[in-house]
């Protein structure tokens, strides 16, 4: 197998739009052996104009992102979720980002999939993935990207997942100073048809610190919690029967720091 030949039809690839191909398809293509494909493939990787987030899954890098050495996470996630089908959305603080709470850019791009999957690391793009097994319940926000469109949790998943998931984002205090910004767009009607597909610890802790932040009404959440068992605050720390804030029925075993 040549390269000129290879090149030549990844070029015509992406004159078509695409941004991916796959090794099978490259051997089927050329009718050549993979491992003969394989070579010519990993010269292509050493010159940057193609990335392999993932074995057997190649992005193919225009000029302006070989210095990167992969694309930007948001224009492959969705083509790389509906190769590995496996359903998805954009998370945590990268959604927080997206919906606005952009004071701390995160270090890397986070990912809610149905089932596990280990990081990507590309060069200098690193995704981290978390889980919900109920996932697609759950409602997204469909957004357009320069390559296609991308799936991301709404203002109100974002906010439960960020109190789920506390030592993906920081810790609690980190999650108070997101939840500064992203309650300017939580919709209280919105939340409540989302948080009974949450555990009601988490819909406890939010309306814990919401309240704390004062920046968004809170009446109907503290009444889908009034009958809840009591929870901690923080679950990373000793679950110690400290004061119980009655509203929302859950331990304050941790000071938040705003």
């Amino acid at each position: 197998m040549n390269s000129s030949s290879l090149h030549r039809w990844i070029d015509d690839l992406a004159a078509e739009g695409r941004i991916s191909f796959t090794t099978e398809e490259a051997a089927r293509v050329h009718g050549g052996q993979e491992a003969a494909v394989q070579g010519v493939l990993r010269r292509l990787r050493q010159g940057r104009e193609i990335a392999t987030p993932l074995r057997g899954y190649h992005l193919i890098l225009p000029p302006e992102y070989r210095r990167l050495g992969c694309l930007p996470p948001l224009w492959f996630i969705d083509d790389l979720a509906t190769r590995l089908k496996i359903p998805y959305y954009v998370s945590l603080l990268s959604a927080a980002e997206l919906h606005g709470a952009a004071h701390q850019r995160p270090q890397t791009f986070q990912v809610m999939l149905s089932r596990p999957h280990r990081p990507i690391c590309c060069e200098q793009v690193h995704i981290d993935f978390s889980m919900r097994t109920n996932l697609e319940q759950l409602p997204v926000a469909v957004r357009n990207t320069p390559k296609g469109t991308v799936r991301i949790a709404t203002p109100e998943v974002t906010a439960l997942d960020l109190v789920g998931y506390p030592h993906r984002v920081g810790g609690l205090d980190h999650v108070a100073g997101v939840l500064a910004e992203l309650s300017e767009v939580l919709q209280q009607k919105s939340l409540l048809q989302v948080a009974p597909l949450s555990p009601i610890a988490w819909s406890q802790r939010l309306g814990f610190l919401l309240d704390l932040l004062k920046f968004c009404p809170t009446d109907d959440l503290a009444a889908y919690v009034a009958e809840a068992p009591p929870c901690a605050l923080d679950v990373e720390q000793p679950f110690i029967r400290t004061t119980c804030d009655a509203r929302w029925r859950v331990f304050v075993n941790t000071e938040i720091e705003l």
